[in-house]
Parts: structure tokens; sequence; C-alpha cells
């Protein structure tokens, strides 16, 4: 008798833990990755920025800039079927530099205009400022965190190369999201040859270790095991796990020059990510460290040491 309430209390158990599991899977799931809005972030302290910050994003010159702009609206078709959206905008006098512009998780491609008119006004690229799926105009009903998105940015390359021909030379600008997303499509065989130079602002080195980190940070859990469920959930749904999306293992076989930024107060994203990348990557490297910048903050705090590492770490790449 005792042996058989054992061996019900250990069934009970397993089945108990096997719905947590799933539950827990699909509100995971739909927390973060499936598209829509994201309550959770909201009042979240570690997304809170400077005054001066926040005066740049919603009251900068850029937005003026911006809008004044005609730019062409074009679109692509992703490798699974989907209509992707981007702007391009020509440089003011012709020029062989492109910069593709990626935001970050739950932007648009609008936002990324700050940089744009650094690049279009002070360096006289041509820009191109896709929505990555899910975003903005472009179909899709979840958020990649930088793993299809890759691809996707692959192709778009592939597009501009083919508009503005075989001798442009592009470099892959990329915010939080789209700085891993940049660093994803690094490693790939397939990489066009015209991308010569990789900045990446607040990166992270995998969605596993981001999510693994948040666990703690927002959520005060442990990561195991409710996020490996979660994990083989995303393998199941969309076709890669948390850990095959993963920054830090194309930045191993990239040879594609990379600058790295981060703030040195990110709590949304911890520095010790990017110094991690930094240290793991096979190409020439630079890492630029802005002190008392939170996530996304460093362009803003510190506008004239970014843009003066920007402009060395292109000259020394694009010709």
């Amino acid at each position: 008798m005792i042996r058989i309430r054992w061996k019900r209390f250990i069934l009970l158990f397993v089945a108990i833990f096997l719905v947590v599991q799933i539950v827990g899977s699909f509100f995971i799931y739909g927390l973060a990755i499936e598209r829509g809005p994201k309550e959770f972030l909201e009042d979240n302290v570690d997304l809170e920025v400077s005054d001066e910050a926040m005066d740049l994003y919603m009251n900068g010159s850029w937005i003026d800039w911006l809008h004044a702009q005609h730019f062409q609206r074009v679109n692509l078709a992703s490798r699974d079927g989907l209509q992707l959206n981007g702007y391009y905008l020509p440089a003011k006098e012709p020029s062989n530099k492109v910069v593709i512009l990626t935001h970050g998780y739950l932007g648009e491609s609008g936002q990324m205009g700050l940089f744009g008119q650094y690049y279009h006004e002070e360096l006289g690229y041509n820009i191109f400022l896709p929505d990555a799926r899910g975003h903005g105009l472009s179909e899709g009903d979840y958020y990649g965190f930088g793993w299809p998105d890759r691809l996707d940015l692959i192709d778009w390359t592939h597009y501009l190369v083919e508009q503005l021909g075989e001798d442009i030379e592009v470099v892959y600008h990329g915010l939080s999201m789209g700085a891993a997303t940049v660093l994803m499509a690094s490693g790939e065989e397939e990489l066009p040859q015209q991308v010569k130079a990789i900045i990446a602002d607040s990166p992270y080195d995998s969605v596993y270790e981001l999510f693994k980190y948040q666990f703690k940070r927002m959520f005060y859990l442990p990561s195991f095991p409710l996020l490996d469920s979660a994990s083989l959930l995303m393998k199941m749904k969309e076709g890669y796990s948390f850990k095959t999306a993963s920054a830090r293992k194309e930045v191993e076989k990239t040879n594609v020059p990379i600058l790295y930024i981060h703030g040195e107060s990110d709590t949304f994203v911890p520095t010790e990510m990017t110094q991690d990348l930094y240290r793991h990557t096979a190409s020439e490297a630079e890492l630029l460290l802005i002190p008392n910048a939170n996530h996304g903050e460093s362009f803003a705090l510190a506008e004239e040491a970014y843009k003066l590492s920007v402009n060395q770490f292109l000259g020394r790449y694009l010709h």
C-alpha cells in the first residue's frame, strides 16, 4: 500500500510539474514573444532614461528632419513568406556607402532616424531603415529577437546591392535587439561581401542569456526549468530555441570588423554581455563604454564621443 501511494504521489507530482511547464511556457511566449503590447515593461525602472536623453528622443531636431525627408518605401518577401517593410533615402551627393539601421525590441524603423540624420547629413551616406518582422509595417506575429531577422537583414542587403550596384560598401548599425540582429548576421557564410563594418550599440549575447538575466532581475525567479521549457516551445513553434539565437556564436566566426558600444550603467541589458562579446570576437573589434549611460542612452549622453568613435572606426574599414 505504501509503495502504491508513493507511486501515485510521484505520478501526481510529475503531472503537476508538466502542466506548470506547459502553461508557463505559453505564458512566457505570450508575455514577451507574441506580437502585441507588452505591459510588463511599463514603469520598468531598468528602462528609465535621463531627462537629457528623454528630451532628445521626444523633442530632438532629428524628428523634424525625419519627417522632412522623402523616403522611398520598399517591400521584400522574407524566406518564410512575410512582407517586410523598409525605407530608403539616397545620399545628397552620389555615394557608394550605405548604412542599414536596425531598431530595438517593440520599436520601428523611424526611431533610428536619430542615427539616420547623423549618417545622412554628416557622413553623406545613403540610409536604409527596415522594420523588423513583427514590428512597424512588416508582417509577422511574433518578435524574433534577432535570429530570423538576421536572414531578413542579409536579404535586404542583397536587395540593396542589386539596386545600387556591386561596388557599394555597407555598414550595419543596430541598437539593442537591432544590435543583436547585426551580430547574429555577422558570422553567416552568406553575408554579402559588401558588408564592411558593424556597429553594435547595447547588444545581448544570446536570447537565452538575456531571458535568464531578466527572469532574475524582473521576476526574482530561477531560469531553470521554466525558461528551458519556453525555449522548447519556441523551437516547436518558430523553429529555433533561445540558445540557438546566439550573437556570441556568430561573432566567434565573423571576419567583419565590429565596434561595440554600451552604457556602463545599463541594467536592462548588462554591460558585461557586450564585454563578453568583445572578448570572443574573431574579427578586429573595438569597445566604447559610456559612463552613467543606461540602456540605449550612449548617443544621447555622449554624442561627440560616440560620433568620434564611429567616424574613426568607419574611416579604418571603408574607402
